[in-house]
C-alpha cells in the first residue's frame, strides 16, 4: 500500500503542471547559483593567495631599519576562504577579510564584500543558502499542501477511511512522495558542490564528511517542513485555507521568527557603539604603562623593579636595552585592554546567540541556519577565532621585535638597525578553523533542538493521522 499511495501521489504532482514547473525553476536556480558560488569562490580564493604571499613580500623585502619601526610598519593578516562557503556565505559577506596587525592597536577586520556592492544588492543575492532555507520550504509548501485536502474535494476520503490499510502506511506514502523529490534535488546540489569542491586548487581543507553533514541539517529542516504541511493539509477543510496556513507558517517561521529573534537578542544584549568601545579602551590604556612615555608613574615603577630585580643602580648597567623592554611591557597592557573589552563583546554574542537558541522552539530555520554557517565555517564564531588568532600573532609579531630590540641595543641607542634578513624569520600568520567534532561539540544544542522538532513533528503528523 506504501507503493501505491507512493506512485499515485507522484503520477498526481507530474500530471499536474504547476508542481512540475515550480521543481524545475528551483532545480534550475539552484544550479545557476551554484555555478555563481563557484566562480565568486575560485576568484576569492585568488585573491587570498595573490594578497597573502605578496604582503609577506612586502614584509620580507623591508630594509634595514629599526624593529619598532617595524612595528609599525606593520602587517595584514587575511582570512581564508573556506570550501563549504561555495553553499553557504554565512556573514562572510558582511565581515571583513583582513586585519591590518601593527603596534599598540587592535583593529577590525576591513574590506567586506557588502562595502563594494551597488544599490541593487538591497534586493538580494542569488545563493545557494538563499534557495536551500528560503525557497525549497516554499516549493515544499506547493507540493504538499493539498497532499489530504484533495481527498475529501475528490470524494476518496471515505473510500480511505473504509479501507482496512493501516493509516500509517498510507501516511508514509503520501510523505515519500514530498520527500523523495526534494530528496533528489538535495543530493543533486550537494553532489555536484562535492564534485566542484574536489576538483578546484582548494586552499581550504574540503572534507567529504562536513558536505555530508550539512546535507543532513537540511534534510532534517525540510522532513520537518514536509510533516507540518502534511498535519495542516489534513486539519483544513480545503486546499485553499491549507495553502494560505501553510504559506502563513512559512513566513512565520523563515522571515517573521528569525527578523523577531535579531530585534529582541540586539536590545537585550547590546553592543556598545564604536565611540564608546573606542573611548572605554583609550582610557583603560591610560590607567596602565604607556610604553612610549618613560616619565610616567607606572614607567617609574616599572625602572624601580626590574633595577631591583637585577640589582643595578642604573638602566644602563642592564644586560638589555630597557627602552624596548618598557615598550613590550606596554605592548602587554594594552593587549590585556583590548582582551578584556573584546572578551565583553564576546560575552553579548554569545548571550544573544542564546536568544536564539531559546527562540528555536517556534522556528526550525533557526537553528538550521547557525549550523549550516558553522559546518561550512562561515558563522559569526569562526570570525571572531580568527580576529582572536591575529590577535595573538599580532601580540607575538610585537614581542619578537621588541625583543630583538632589547637584546642587541644598549639603553638609549635609538639608532639600533636590524638586519633585513631578520623580517623573514618572523612566522607566517597561518590559521585553521575548528574541525568538524569540535563544531558539532560547539553547536550540540541547535542540533539537539532540530532533532526535537523533527521527533515531534513526526508525532504529531500520525497522532493526527489516526484522526482518519
Amino acid at each position: 500500500m506504501i507503493r501505491q499511495t507512493f506512485l499515485k501521489e507522484i503520477k498526481e504532482l507530474l500530471r499536474d503542471g504547476r508542481p512540475r514547473i515550480a521543481l524545475i525553476i528551483v532545480g534550475l536556480l539552484l544550479l545557476v547559483a551554484v555555478w555563481i558560488s563557484a566562480r565568486q569562490y575560485e576568484n576569492t580564493n585568488a585573491q587570498y593567495e595573490i594578497a597573502k604571499q605578496t604582503e609577506r613580500g612586502i614584509w620580507d623585502g623591508q630594509s634595514d631599519k629599526n624593529p619598532h619601526s617595524a612595528a609599525h610598519f606593520g602587517t595584514y593578516a587575511f582570512k581564508p576562504k573556506y570550501p563549504l562557503s561555495l553553499l553557504d556565505q554565512g556573514v562572510d559577506k558582511y565581515a571583513g577579510v583582513s586585519i591590518f596587525l601593527e603596534a599598540h592597536n587592535r583593529n577590525e577586520a576591513q574590506f567586506s564584500a557588502a562595502t563594494d556592492q551597488t544599490g541593487l544588492a538591497r534586493f538580494g543575492d542569488l545563493t545557494p543558502d538563499f534557495i536551500l532555507l528560503f525557497l525549497v520550504p516554499l516549493l515544499i509548501v506547493l507540493l504538499g499542501f493539498n497532499t489530504f485536502t484533495k481527498e475529501g474535494e475528490l470524494g476518496t476520503l471515505a473510500l480511505l477511511r473504509s479501507s482496512t490499510v493501516p493509516t500509517w502506511k498510507l501516511v508514509l506514502g503520501k510523505w515519500m512522495a514530498l520527500f523523495i523529490p526534494v530528496l533528489i534535488i538535495s543530493l543533486i546540489l550537494f553532489g555536484l558542490a562535492g564534485a566542484i569542491l574536489s576538483s578546484l586548487k582548494d586552499y581550504g581543507v574540503f572534507e567529504w564528511s562536513s558536505l555530508f553533514m550539512m546535507l543532513l541539517v537540511y534534510l532534517l529542516y525540510y522532513v520537518i517542513f514536509i510533516n507540518l504541511v502534511m498535519v495542516i493539509s489534513f486539519l483544513s477543510k480545503r486546499s485553499g485555507i491549507s495553502l494560505v496556513t501553510s504559506l502563513s507558517i512559512w513566513i512565520l517561521t523563515c522571515l517573521a521568527v528569525p527578523k523577531i529573534a535579531s530585534t529582541v537578542a540586539e536590545q537585550k544584549y547590546p553592543y556598545p557603539t564604536r565611540q564608546v568601545f573606542e573611548a572605554e579602551v583609550l582610557q583603560d590604556k591610560k590607567s596602565g604603562l604607556d610604553g612610549h612615555n618613560p616619565w610616567s608613574k607606572e614607567a617609574k615603577l616599572l625602572e624601580q623593579k626590574v633595577l631591583a630585580e637585577y640589582k643595578v643602580d642604573s638602566l644602563h648597567q642592564l644586560p638589555f636595552n630597557f627602552d624596548a623592554y618598557r615598550m613590550q611591557k606596554g605592548e602587554e597592557h594594552e593587549a590585556e585592554v583590548y582582551f578584556k573589552h573584546y572578551k565583553f563583546l564576546k560575552e553579548q554574542y554569545n548571550n544573544q546567540s542564546l536568544v536564539y537558541q531559546n527562540l528555536a522552539v517556534i522556528s526550525p530555520f533557526l537553528p538550521t541556519r547557525f549550523l549550516s554557517m558553522a559546518i561550512a565555517h562561515t558563522d559569526y564564531g569562526t570570525h571572531w577565532d580568527f580576529s582572536d588568532a591575529a590577535e595573538k600573532y599580532r601580540v607575538a609579531t610585537q614581542k619578537f621585535l621588541n625583543d630583538d630590540f632589547a637584546k642587541n641595543s644598549s639603553y638609549g641607542d635609538w639608532s639600533y638597525r636590524a638586519d633585513a634578513s631578520k623580517w623573514a624569520t618572523l612566522p607566517p600568520f597561518e590559521y585553521q578553523p575548528s574541525k568538524l567534532k569540535a563544531v558539532l561539540s560547539q553547536n550540540a544544542t541547535h542540533f539537539l533542538i532540530l532533532g526535537i522538532w523533527t521527533v515531534l513533528s513526526f508525532g504529531v503528523l500520525f497522532v493526527t493521522a489516526k484522526r482518519i
